[in-house]
C-alpha cells in the first residue's frame, strides 16, 4: 500500500469497521483495521445513536490506517439509512442523533397521512412503507427540526464526513431512502417539505458518489499524522447501495440479497416503478452509485439472531 491506502469506514445498525484497501490491476487487497459495536442506547427521551463513541471508534481506525506505509489517500463512508444529526450554526450537534427503533416516531405516520395520501407520497418519492422511514422520524420531531438553533440536517454518514471535512452536504444514495427525495428529479421534493412543515434551507443538495468532497480539517490531519493530500469522496454512503455496486454479476440482469440487520432482495432498474400496484406490494425505488434504481424490498434479516444473542 506504498501509494496510501483507500480506507473505508462502514457504519452497520449493530457494529462498524474500518477497512483499507489496495487496488491494481486485477487486484483487490482488504486489511481489517478495527471492529466495534453499534447499537442503541437508552436515553430519557428515548432511544438514540451514542454518536460520540462511534467517532472515536472512527477516528481511532482511522489512526491505524494513518500508520499504514504510505498513509491514507482517501476516506469513504457509508451506514445503514434514514437516521439522521442536526446541527447547529456553529456546527456541533444539535441534540443527539434518534434511533430509528425508537417508538416516539410511531405518532409521523399519521401526521404525514393527515397531509399526504400513502398513495400520492409513493407516487412522488417511491419509498417503500417503513414506519421509520426519515420522513415520519421528522414529523414526530419537528419541533426539533424547526428549531431556530438548526442551520443543517445530515444524514448519519455525512454526518461523519462533516466531521472530518467541516463541508456540509447530504450523499445520493442515502438521501433517497428519506422519502423526502422527488423520484422523478432526484432532488429534494420542495413542495412536500413545505407541506410537512420544514424548513428546505436544512437540507444540503445532494451529491452523487464518486465526487470529491475535500480534505481532512486542519486539526482531523494533525490528529492524524497525515497531511492535506488524503481526501475525502462520495461513496455510495447507504451501505446498500455500495453493496449492490460491488456484486459480481456478469450482465445487467442479475438479482441481489444483502443480508445484514435487515435483508434487502431487489433488482437493478433503469428507471423507478411507481405504480399502485408497487405500492401494495411494498418495493422501494432507492437510487445507486452509477445512477439505476435499486428496485428492492426489506426482509427479515440478522436482527433477530442479534437480539436472541443478546
Amino acid at each position: 500500500m506504498t501509494e496510501g491506502a483507500l480506507v473505508a469506514v462502514d457504519l452497520g445498525a449493530a457494529s462498524g469497521r474500518v477497512i483499507a484497501g489496495s487496488v491494481g490491476p486485477a487486484r483487490l487487497e482488504l486489511q481489517e483495521l478495527r471492529r466495534f459495536p453499534n447499537g442503541p442506547v437508552a436515553r430519557p427521551d428515548g432511544l438514540h445513536w451514542d454518536v460520540a463513541e462511534l467517532r472515536s471508534q472512527v477516528m481511532r481506525g482511522l489512526g491505524q490506517a494513518a500508520r499504514l506505509p504510505g498513509g491514507i489517500r482517501s476516506v469513504g463512508i457509508d451506514s445503514w439509512g434514514v437516521d439522521y444529526g442536526l446541527l447547529d450554526s456553529a456546527g456541533a450537534l444539535h441534540g443527539e442523533p434518534f434511533h430509528y427503533r425508537d417508538p416516539g416516531t410511531a405518532e409521523g405516520v399519521e401526521r404525514v397521512r393527515a397531509i399526504v395520501s400513502p398513495g400520492s407520497l409513493y407516487a412522488r418519492t417511491g419509498i417503500q412503507f417503513l414506519p421509520f422511514n426519515t420522513i415520519y422520524q421528522l414529523a414526530a420531531r419537528r419541533a426539533d427540526a424547526q428549531s431556530p438553533q438548526v442551520r443543517t440536517w445530515l444524514m448519519i454518514p455525512d454526518l461523519f464526513a462533516y466531521w472530518l471535512t467541516g463541508i456540509a452536504f447530504t450523499e445520493l444514495t442515502n438521501a433517497s431512502t428519506t422519502g423526502l427525495l422527488n423520484a422523478r428529479t432526484r432532488t429534494w421534493d420542495r413542495a412536500l417539505l413545505a407541506d410537512l412543515g420544514l424548513r428546505p434551507d436544512i437540507f444540503p443538495e445532494p451529491r452523487r458518489p464518486g465526487e470529491r468532497i475535500g480534505p481532512l480539517r486542519p486539526e482531523v490531519q494533525a490528529e492524524l499524522g497525515l497531511g492535506a493530500e488524503t481526501d475525502v469522496v462520495v461513496v455510495g454512503s447507504h451501505d446498500t447501495a455500495s453493496a449492490v455496486v460491488g456484486v459480481p454479476a456478469e450482465g445487467d440482469r442479475f438479482a441481489y440479497v444483502a443480508s445484514g440487520t435487515w435483508s434487502l432482495v431487489g433488482v437493478e432498474l433503469e428507471a423507478p416503478v411507481l405504480s399502485e400496484a408497487s405500492r401494495a406490494a411494498n418495493y422501494t425505488n432507492e437510487i445507486g452509485v452509477d445512477g439505476r434504481i435499486r428496485y428492492l424490498r426489506n426482509v427479515m434479516g440478522l436482527w433477530l439472531l442479534q437480539e436472541s444473542m443478546r
